[in-house]
């Protein structure tokens, strides 16, 4: 492969967000210490390239120069503002920063082997290579439906939202992430998402299966005695992460040395039953009307918020995991951005610009 030596090393990035995207996909958290060492790899090969290109003098050092303020100054900053909004969780966003910072501008892979063209094969005027990687991630994103509803209807799982969410068992919920899309009465997009209620669980030291056995002791919030730490909800509980949700908290979860038996894992409860039976604290007669599941209280003594979720939203979310008659429920297990941001630089490596060779076939550039 022939290439300059800083494009060679820019390829190191390919395993580490390989890594990250599986990391994703199974806990949702990615810890905060892999971006630093990121950002300064990618900051000594640009001023590697810079070193070559020294002193700047031509159209082309000067076109470079454009295309890599282009991509620390427009890129790099929306990755902050899409995560200020709300769009990007945290690790989305310093992600994004990375690939800024790691490729500027468009590389050259040449390939020892007669009758391959130089990749990446399609390569746009504007030749930031970050926004190129940013676009065919949105497109590769915007496929996600698409192979989630395929992959429902090869399950026979037929339904209006096949396309947006899929069938888990109840007591499966606490091992995945997502939100659920269905409550007592019908489907929604603005179900309670599944870390709140683990959340809630460990808050209250009990299990989804002790309270789908006594919902209506559960649902008094006389039955609250003593309360643990929530955690962030993820399923495993171990280091400091930035895979915050769209809310914009934090979800670390303390020191980046804590492990999983020093947090008590994953169920601080595997004793409920035993703590349950304790004497619960005295709560008035008003209380026990007004504050079902004792969802306000809970939501009163966490740090933060538990992603956005409300006392209403998480009483709904409660008394649907909660029906008896239910042993499946509809869940938007949703799509981390890095994944796709991962196949996007794959994409953008050998194939290039996806969107800009589609515009150019339209005769549109």
């Amino acid at each position: 492969m022939y290439a300059t030596a800083p494009d060679l090393l820019r390829l190191a990035i390919v395993p580490v967000f390989a890594w990250a995207a599986l990391r994703d996909v199974r806990t949702r958290r990615l810890p905060n210490r892999i971006w630093p060492p990121v950002y300064l790899f990618g900051a000594v090969l640009l001023a590697t390239d810079l070193l070559l290109r020294w002193p700047i003098d031509g159209v082309a050092d000067r076109l470079f120069l454009v295309r890599v303020a282009i991509s620390l100054l427009f890129i790099a900053p929306l990755g902050v503002a899409f995560w200020y909004v709300g769009g990007f969780g945290g690790a989305d966003a310093k992600a994004l920063v990375a690939l800024a910072i790691v490729y500027p501008t468009f590389p050259t892979y040449v390939l020892p082997v007669a009758g391959i063209p130089a990749l990446p094969v399609v390569e746009p005027a504007l030749g930031v290579f970050s926004l190129t990687i940013l676009t065919n991630t949105v497109l590769v994103g915007a496929s996600y439906p698409v192979g989630l509803g395929v992959y429902n209807a090869l399950r026979g799982r037929r339904s209006p939202v096949m396309f947006l969410a899929r069938p888990v068992a109840v007591h499966r919920l606490l091992g995945v992430h997502g939100r659920l899309f269905e409550t007592r009465d019908g489907y929604t997009r603005n179900g309670l998402d599944l870390d709140a209620l683990r959340m809630y669980l460990r808050w209250r030291g009990t299990s989804l299966a002790a309270v789908r056995e006594d919902s209506d002791r559960h649902r008094d919030p006389g039955s609250v005695a003593e309360t643990f730490d929530p955690t962030d909800g993820a399923t495993h509980v171990g280091p400091a992460t930035d895979g915050d949700k769209p809310t914009g908290e934090s979800k670390s979860t303390g020191s980046g040395d804590s492990t999983d038996d020093e947090r008590g894992g994953d169920d601080p409860a595997e004793t409920a039953a035993e703590r349950e039976g304790a004497e619960p604290v005295e709560n008035s007669e008003e209380d026990t009307v007004d504050d079902p599941w004792a969802a306000e209280r809970f939501l009163a003594e966490i740090e933060g918020s538990a992603y956005g979720t409300d006392p209403e939203t998480l009483r709904e979310g409660l008394e649907t995991v909660t029906d008896p008659d239910r042993e499946r429920v509809w869940v938007s297990p949703g799509m981390p951005f890095v994944v796709p941001m991962f196949l996007g630089i794959v994409v953008s490596i050998t194939y290039g610009d996806v969107l800009f060779a589609v515009l150019r076939g339209l005769g549109l550039a």
